[in-house]
């Protein structure tokens, strides 16, 4: 039954897979341990498992990256060093040169393109502008750009004042040939025997006047003529009642005005003191005989309060009023 079962993973394709690739791997790592470590042995087999094949993959990869990197190190200096003695062996102003053109070369290849970009403009303008390109001034290419700057503004206003005016002057030109379309129009009129008018077509094929625009015109005319013989009547009759009135009235002067004045003004008191006069008989009824009994009760009621205050007063004095035979006696004790 084992063999049975051995045969089956022998002849599995997968697991055949499986064992090559491992077995591959093992080749590899075996080799690099026999270049690495030459005297040694290679793992025993009990340390051949997935596990210790993973890590020692990994290792080995490691170890070939650190050794690639070691190998540019040593390119790199190799080849500096091969560039300083050529350099050496070279007089200073090629050095100078060199290290110029270097220096250059590199910071010209880390440029971004913006970067880029706006060195070959300012490159480009200190071309056109200084005089002596091969040793441009800073402050010369400032100066430069400054007075550009304020030549553009320049420009920009000119050109906004040239569009304004060429709005204003088209506005104009648009203006001056709609009147001079209406200026164009020549009509002419002819009277039928109903006195209508009608009128010619314009020369502007862009006007067409109403067509009920001539009847319009006569009623406007005949109602205007209408209206003005009305206003005269109206007028006329208007200036009539007050020619007549302040003939009426021609009379009357500034010493009767302040005579009926004085009167008026008399017949105002005299009505104040009539007011006057009716308050002290306010309450009292309308009935004649209903006042005289309102009136008489008044009376009886004033009468008795009358006789009440002198009795009261009366009392009084006699109350306060010391007696003759009190005071003798009195007198004679003291005596």
């Amino acid at each position: 039954m084992a063999h049975l079962l051995n045969n089956t993973a022998i002849f599995s394709p997968s697991i055949a897979r499986a064992a090559a690739s491992a077995a591959k791997d093992w080749s590899y790592i075996d080799t690099w341990l026999a270049h690495k470590f030459p005297s040694n042995r290679p793992p025993p087999p009990f340390e051949r498992n997935p596990e210790t094949l993973k890590a020692l993959l990994a290792l080995a990869a490691a170890n070939e990256t650190a050794d690639e990197e070691r190998a540019l190190l040593l390119a790199l200096e190799s080849q500096t060093l091969t560039s300083l003695q050529k350099s050496q062996s070279k007089p200073d102003g090629d050095l100078l040169t060199t290290t110029r053109n270097s220096i250059l070369t590199s910071l010209e290849s880390s440029l971004t393109r913006d970067g880029s970009t706006a060195l070959t403009s300012l490159a480009n303008l200190s071309l056109l502008l200084l005089p002596t390109p091969t040793t441009p001034s800073p402050v010369t290419l400032a100066h430069n750009l400054l007075s550009l700057q304020s030549q553009l503004a320049q420009l920009e206003q000119t050109l906004s004042r040239i569009e304004t005016l060429s709005s204003y002057i088209s506005s104009e030109s648009q203006s001056l040939s709609t009147l001079s379309s209406h200026l164009n129009i020549r009509p002419s009129s002819s009277h039928s025997d109903d006195a209508d008018e009608t009128t010619n077509p314009p020369k502007s094929q862009n006007y067409h006047p109403h067509p009920s625009l001539a009847k319009s015109n006569l009623a406007a005319q005949r109602r205007i003529k209408s209206l003005s013989a009305r206003v005269q009547e109206l007028a006329a009759a208007h200036a009539s009642p007050n020619l007549s009135l302040d003939h009426d009235r021609g009379g009357t002067g500034i010493q009767e005005i302040h005579a009926q004045e004085q009167a008026y003004l008399k017949l105002l008191q005299q009505k104040k003191d009539l007011d006057a006069q009716l308050a002290s008989f306010a309450g009292l009824p309308h009935d004649i005989d209903a006042a005289r009994e309102e009136l008489e009760n008044l009376r009886i009621e004033l009468k008795r309060t009358t006789d009440e205050r002198d009795s009261v007063f009366e009392g009084l004095v006699e109350r306060e009023t010391p007696k003759k035979k009190g005071r003798s006696g009195t007198i004679g004790r003291r005596g």
